[in-house]
């Protein structure tokens, strides 16, 4: 495990994700190349890798998500591999394609499990062929005339989601059938704009939910392994703001249960190097702990620190080593657990007025000294309006649940931004809440806790 699997890597990202790429690069010996937008030239991660190079202008077709000229800079700089982080063309399988004809290394899996897994329809298919169990839904439909007869035979609620989708985009929940066409409209809408794809197909409506992800890796030697689990319930707008693991949602039977699952799924699907299965636990009591699937995030997850810090892996170092052709160690394929981690995500947004994005320069920031942070941003930093609006995460890990509960309370009192808005008020006023610390919440706490989104 200490020889370095390639010379070379482009980070095709930008931000906190980028800086945590080339963190462990550099620890691995490997030379880093960034690539950044006209508005990131002096960002954090262009300053720290070995090598940067210009996209273009801050538009992210005319940057991070400009094929073209990725991999133009790759070629030119000798690059061996690319690692896509998440976001951007990191699910994206012509640009898998496109790295490798041009012989390049991709981190990450190959385009065929990629277009399964990111297809939602797809992705179901592929669980309901490996006996994972999904949630009562629809084929894809395109008119007001198929919505109505697909909800009504699902059962209202429902929730209408874009095949595509990802991010909490493109999915509205649907209580009876006079919101159906215009909810099937905006769908839709989002799909194309967003995606490129207006598919669209109908869910139950699953409500008052946990969400419980499973993070596996596999290689292309035939091993996978499963590095525990993570709840995700704490979300606005169904995009996370807390994560922790373990989960408090399941027992121990659940987990096995959910773990064999996910195992069967990355089978099915042959999927190699990092990912995490999603989840979702029924909060019927009635249903005692019935989860479904709900899809695949064929890239390293946001939330991937969570499980480095209970389990002591660098997942990064690992996707690097799968993507060289290296079998996954044995610390890996039988991993220990140790205590309890949660990451709060510090976004640029006003929780008191719908979780707004909040761009600016941010004049000063105080980090807690008692906590991991991963940050894309320093002091005189600007945060341009263009890309997604977190900052940086803020991790803690502690002997129990309730000791990493107060170490991150007290990390998110000791971290200071000045000169933009953020969202520390409200991550406080969940980590105090009563649900939150009897682990008995769910993913409507943020509308429970008073805030609209």
């Amino acid at each position: 495990m200490s020889t370095k699997p390639f010379e070379k890597v482009l980070i095709a990202n930008r931000g906190e994700i980028a800086r945590r790429v080339i963190r462990t690069a550099k620890k691995m010996g490997m030379h880093t190349i960034a690539v950044h937008s006209d508005v990131d030239e002096n960002a954090p991660f262009a300053q720290e890798a070995d090598e940067k190079h210009l996209l273009g202008a801050a538009a992210p077709k005319e940057s991070y998500l400009n094929i073209d000229k990725i991999l133009e800079i790759a070629k030119a700089t000798g690059a061996q591999a690319i690692h896509p982080g998440y976001g951007f063309l990191s699910e994206n399988p012509e640009f898998v394609r496109r790295v490798a004809a041009a012989g390049i290394r991709f981190v990450g899996p190959g385009p065929e499990p990629m277009e399964r897994m990111g297809s939602k329809l797809d992705a179901r298919k592929v669980a309901q062929s490996a006996d994972v169990p999904v949630i009562p839904g629809s084929g894809s439909v395109s008119s007001v005339e198929e919505a109505l007869a697909a909800a009504e035979k699902i059962g209202y609620p429902v929730l209408l989601k874009a095949s595509a989708g990802g991010g909490g985009i493109g999915m509205t929940a649907v209580k009876n059938e006079k919101k159906l066409e215009k909810a099937l409209a905006d769908v839709q809408r989002k799909g194309e704009t967003f995606f490129g794809d207006g598919t669209v197909y109908i869910e139950k409506l699953v409500e008052r939910p946990a969400h419980v992800e499973i993070q596996v890796i596999s290689d292309t030697h035939g091993n996978c392994a499963v590095l525990g689990d993570r709840d995700c319930s704490v979300q606005r707008r169904n995009q996370k703001i807390i994560e922790e693991s373990p989960s408090t949602h399941i027992s121990a039977e659940t987990r096995a249960k959910m773990f064999a699952a996910a195992k069967r799924l990355v089978a099915e699907s042959g999927y190699v190097n990092a990912g995490t299965v999603e989840m979702i636990v029924s909060g019927d009591p009635e249903q005692q702990e019935q989860f479904y699937f709900l899809e695949v995030n064929a890239r390293l997850q946001v939330e991937h620190p969570v499980t480095e810090l209970v389990t002591n892996l660098d997942l990064v170092e690992a996707q690097f080593r799968v993507a060289a052709g290296e079998k996954l160690p044995d610390e890996i394929m039988n991993p220990t657990f140790s205590g309890h981690s949660i990451e709060a995500r510090l976004c640029a947004e006003d929780p008191d007025k719908r979780f707004f994005p909040q761009p600016g320069t941010i004049t000063d920031i105080t980090w807690p000294e008692d906590a991991r942070v991963d940050s894309g941003v320093e002091a005189g930093s600007v945060v341009p309006p263009t890309y997604d609006s977190m900052l940086a995460k803020i991790i803690v890990h502690g002997d129990d649940r309730n000791d990493a509960i107060a170490k991150l309370l007290k990390a998110a009192q000791n971290t200071k931004i000045e000169g933009i808005k953020t969202n520390l008020s409200a991550i406080e006023k969940v980590l105090q809440s009563e649900a939150f610390i009897n682990g008995t919440h769910d993913t409507s706490i943020i509308k429970e806790l008073g805030y609209k989104y």
